[in-house]
């Protein structure tokens, strides 16, 4: 888990997360990497790390990916808001993975899924010796059972 990762350590970040979805059955996973804004804005840190991200992958540094940035959440989830924005994007709000630029923003974004939008959850941790399951002291029986189920399938595959 890293708290403000550098660019060297998203791009590890995403690589173990797109090798798990790989072991999960998604072939060619579409990153989504977020910013507020869909241009790099050089006052803007995610969005400089979204476009060297995307450059990363472009040279083959991450593999086996479709990875885009900078994007903002909603051109990354739903396929309406590009449609109205006029955004045409291999990933066309149907990402897989959302790199968030830091645990805070990860942290705000996993818990108004859970909580608000009632989206059913497991966590999980990836890129260690094996899966770390992931769990909040408030989370409900079936979201422990999720992220055990995910963790086992994770290391079955």
């Amino acid at each position: 888990m890293n708290i403000n990762p550098e660019l060297e350590h998203k791009a590890v970040i995403i690589q173990n997360a797109v090798d798990t979805l790989i072991s999960l059955g998604i072939d060619t996973p579409k990153v989504a990497v977020l910013s507020a804004v869909e241009k790099v804005n050089p006052d803007m840190p995610s969005s400089i790390d979204a476009a060297a991200l995307v450059e990363m992958a472009t040279q083959g540094k991450i593999k086996n990916a479709i990875v885009e940035g900078p994007l903002s959440l909603d051109l990354s989830i739903s396929k309406r808001a590009c449609e109205i924005k006029g955004v045409n994007s291999k990933i066309n709000g149907e990402a897989d993975i959302l790199l968030v630029p830091n645990i805070v923003t990860g942290n705000v974004l996993g818990k108004a899924l859970i909580l608000c939008a009632k989206y059913p959850s497991g966590g999980l941790i990836v890129g260690a010796k094996c899966p770390i399951i992931l769990l909040s002291r408030s989370d409900t029986a079936q979201e422990k059972l999720n992220s055990i189920v995910l963790g086992v399938s994770v290391v079955v595959n």
